[in-house]
């Protein structure tokens, strides 16, 4: 049986030597404390010193670093591990902060890739309920660990805050920009009923005939999110009646409560497997899309994407034709079920009724139970776009087609009957398992190795321009850590269905589930641990009313209005306005 190709974000080699080949640029660009003397005649090269000061006791730039001299009593900056490159200056800062954050994002990205391979073969349960939660968690938790791990106490409290804006800042970015954006791209028609019309999207921006329905299940995930910001209330309990003696018990009493709340909602995934499963429900749509692409690439119609990366117009005109038998402009269910059963699908056992209910659901705009060419043309077009979209690695689009094929594939097995389809499968399991191991190692390599240094360099930014490292860490790096899942829910919701829309949601409120409690949990450890002083009252309070307003709003609905994006958008910059007036003006910290 011939062998299954997995493709990888990046090819498996490059991903390995990749971030090290950026680490060697930046620290081309960084020079920090020689650990040597310098060579005499080395010394000598340096500049002028002023007079007093013998020529090596001066400090000089170097492009946007600054280099320190032979044996200068003080440090500008102590660069992490003792050799990685550092800076005080507000460009050479900045620099490293961006190179870091992007290998923080491919760190998230190659965990992400890997609990995907690794869904495949073992499907959900244990891996769905248990791993894959906390593996999309890892890099904030370890960001967050880091930001109080080292130093000594008293520089362990001023970084740790770096951890809470953090953890604040992917928490509100999650629930407002977020899930603004995708209500936004997600958008239907909304029905009298007050409920959307999937793939009908007519009326524009109107604020209350047009939005989004997400259904049941995705508001019982909002509600699991607002119970999970109940290790904030308790760690803040001293705070609110004034016993600041007990604020050392409430940390280990919220740090309890965060893990049993991190055990009971991975358990509560692995024996309610609709929460894993919703994210393989789109398999038999995107088989079929996928198979009808590959179709027309086999048949050698043309390419589907022409010179300007643009869906070939000419070639779907080409397909839709060939699928017309009867040649009146038009394609009827029995035309459309002999193309589906024409589709070389293997061994897959195909609901062939099925695809051809969803197909026409999807391409028949008009209801006529009939696909005129105008709506082919639009239905293929799109499936184009998705497709190509959807494979993140650079490529031919033959390439990425055959990668979306697979992976859909493999979705469908799994969806099906996990254990006899996967052993049944084109590729080895255990080649699977082996990548899957590749990708989880090395993301979770890079994610150890780098969070401290992008710790290290938002402070240093952070002092060099005197902004607060909260809002540093709060704005800037959510990003680099919450990217990839950014990306993909606004790809997914912008399919304009609800049960599109209700996965997107859905991970949306797992997302800060997992940083209400596993986030937490790792940050309370370290205050614990280290005996730091909870101080943090503004942060948790933004926490806790973007959380609470949000869990309440979207749990006692299932349709939002466009009208709703600009309650979720107005809730970052007044939660950054919030956290100002607080710790600035009233003095909270």
């Amino acid at each position: 049986m011939a062998r299954k190709r997995v493709t990888f974000p990046l090819p498996l080699p490059f991903a390995f030597v990749f971030p090290f080949l950026l680490l060697l640029v930046a620290g081309r660009c960084a020079d920090g404390r020689p650990i040597s003397p310098l060579a005499e005649e080395e010394a000598f090269d340096l500049p002028i010193s002023d007079g007093i000061s013998g020529p090596t006791d001066a400090a000089y730039e170097y492009g946007p670093f600054l280099v320190l001299p032979r044996g200068s009593a003080t440090e500008a900056c102590e660069p992490t591990y003792g050799f990685l490159p550092c800076t005080t200056t507000v460009v050479g800062n900045l620099f490293l902060v961006l190179v870091y954050g992007f290998l923080m994002f491919k760190a998230a990205t190659y965990l992400s890739s890997g609990s995907e391979l690794l869904l495949q073969i073992l499907g959900p349960g244990i891996v769905g309920g248990l791993f894959l939660p906390i593996l999309g968690a890892l890099p904030d938790a370890m960001l967050i660990l880091v930001s109080g791990l080292s130093g000594s106490k008293e520089t362990a409290q001023n970084q740790v805050l770096i951890g809470m804006g953090l953890l604040a800042g992917s928490t509100v970015m999650l629930l407002t920009l977020l899930w603004g954006s995708c209500v936004v791209v997600g958008k239907c028609d909304l029905s009298d009923s007050s409920t959307s019309v999937d793939l009908q999207d007519t009326r524009g921006f109107s604020l209350f005939a047009s939005g989004i329905s997400t259904d049941v299940q995705t508001s019982y995930a909002a509600r699991i999110m607002a119970v999970s910001v109940v290790p904030f209330i308790i760690v803040q309990l001293p705070r609110i009646f004034n016993f600041p003696s007990g604020q050392r018990l409430a940390v280990f009493v919220a740090l309890v409560v965060a893990i049993a709340l991190l055990l009971s909602y991975c358990l509560y995934q692995v024996l309610q497997p609709w929460i894993q499963r919703r994210r393989l429900e789109f398999a038999k749509h995107r088989l079929v899309m996928s198979g009808i692409l590959k179709h027309v690439h086999m048949q050698s119609l043309g390419h589907l994407m022409d010179d300007h990366g643009k869906p070939n117009l000419q070639v779907i005109k080409k397909l839709f034709h060939k699928v017309d038998l009867d040649k009146n402009q038009s394609i009827s269910r029995s035309e459309l079920r002999a193309l589906i059963i024409g589709l070389k699908m293997g061994e897959i056992d195909l609901d062939k009724d099925g695809a051809v209910d969803k197909v026409m659901n999807e391409f028949d705009t008009s209801r006529d139970d009939n696909i005129q060419e105008e709506e082919f043309i639009e239905g293929i077009s799109k499936w184009i776009i998705e497709a190509d979209r959807a494979v993140a690695f650079s490529g031919s689009y033959s390439q990425k087609l055959h990668h979306f094929h697979m992976r859909a594939r493999n979705e469908h097995n799994m969806l099906h009957d996990q254990s006899d389809e996967a052993a049944d499968g084109a590729e080895s399991p255990s080649w699977i398992c082996f990548q899957a191991i590749l990708l989880l190692v090395l993301g979770t390599f890079i994610a150890a190795v780098f969070a401290d240094p992008l710790v290290d360099a938002v402070d240093n930014f952070s002092s060099a321009t005197k902004i607060p490292s909260f809002f540093i860490s709060f704005i800037a790096m959510p990003l680099a850590t919450n990217s990839s899942e950014a990306v993909s829910a606004i790809i997914f919701a912008s399919r304009k269905k609800q049960r599109t829309a209700s996965l997107t949601f859905s991970e949306i409120y797992g997302g800060v589930t997992m940083n209400n409690i596993l986030c937490l949990a790792v940050f309370l450890a370290l205050v614990y641990a280290r005996h730091l002083t909870w101080d943090f009252s503004a942060e948790v309070l933004v926490i806790l009313v973007v959380c609470i307003a949000m869990g309440i709003f979207t749990s006692l609905r299932t349709t939002f209005p466009l009208w709703t994006c600009f309650v979720a958008f107005s809730l970052y910059p007044l939660s950054l306005v919030l956290v100002y007036v607080l710790d600035f003006v009233f003095g909270w910290s």
